[in-house]
């Protein structure tokens, strides 16, 4: 239970309610700044705005996936009024109040360490990472059929990269009846690409790999689909790049080609954004709950 814990959420959008609906049940006392557009209540939840009475007496500071921008706005949905996160704000935090957040620019990483304050990056966690490859891979296989004119039974499919998202994704299509190549670098990912079943390529061979390419996925984020691979690829090939932003596909070139290509960062949130917010949601109150009984722990030697 979060019983006696004080947690504020700034911002977000509809992934951020599962964490506040599960904080509530719970029983967190829990402060919603830049919700004043929220028309649902929750036990235990109150609106609030960034004062410095509020943020003085928390224990975790939930800030929406996307964390801030390097000027420190922080996005919300449920706001009709801009937040800036301002070191003002980080200041009046106690000292083991924990900042969460999916992932974080260089601003609020910087902002973290200067005030000597814990940040976690959701995003980064090997758990998180593989619950979202599932709404992640849903979503692929989404926009991979609504811009194909083939079924993926019997399709070339090539996948780069054999991540979180690669691993899910290759064992998805391979099961759909997909004929799937999957590029990686290192051997040990070469070796478990064949053990699965599927056939392993290394990147730098993947310019003979592209010709009879039906579908190519992408999850490397950085330039690995360059002018030189696209150029080799049939016109109705189409390139669905997961990486996030910029990607890692010559989007301006295969356009000039005639190729379709789409980049698809974030997809959970976008196909799956209660499940996405669920996982998360799951994932920090476990994280707040140990916490909680560490400073407990702490303050009764």
């Amino acid at each position: 239970m979060l019983t006696g814990v004080n947690v504020a959420f700034i911002g977000g959008d509809a992934r951020q309610i599962e964490v506040i609906k599960k904080c509530s049940e719970l029983d967190a006392n829990i402060s919603l700044i830049g919700f004043n557009q929220l028309q649902s209540e929750y036990a235990g939840a109150s609106k609030a705005s960034l004062s410095e009475d509020v943020l003085q007496r928390l224990d975790a500071l939930i800030l929406p996936i996307v964390g801030t921008s390097e000027e420190g706005k922080v996005e919300s949905i449920f706001s009709d009024k801009p937040i800036i996160f301002r070191e003002e704000h980080i200041k009046n935090l106690p000292d083991d109040c924990v900042i969460y957040t999916g992932m974080a620019k260089n601003y609020l990483k910087e902002l973290c360490s200067r005030h000597a304050k814990k940040l976690v990056q959701l995003l980064e966690r090997d758990d998180v990472a593989i619950y979202n490859s599932i709404p992640t891979v849903e979503g692929a296989i989404m926009m991979a059929i609504q811009n194909t004119d083939v079924t993926l039974h019997g399709a070339n499919v090539v996948i780069l990269g054999l991540g979180r998202v690669g691993m899910s994704l290759a064992r998805s299509l391979s099961a759909m009846g997909a004929h799937v190549r999957v590029g990686a670098r290192k051997p040990a990912d070469l070796a478990r690409i064949y053990e699965m079943g599927l056939v392993p390529f290394h990147m730098n061979q993947l310019r003979y790999h592209v010709d009879d390419c039906d579908i190519l996925f992408n999850t490397i984020p950085k330039m690995v689909v360059t002018s030189h691979i696209i150029a080799k690829m049939p016109h109705h090939t189409f390139i669905l790049d997961l990486a996030s932003k910029p990607g890692g596909v010559d989007f301006r070139f295969a356009d000039k080609r005639g190729i379709k290509a789409k980049l698809a960062p974030g997809l959970p949130g976008i196909v799956a954004p209660k499940t996405a917010g669920v996982i998360i949601a799951n994932v920090v109150t476990q994280l707040m709950m140990e916490q909680f009984e560490e400073n407990q722990e702490g303050s009764s030697i």
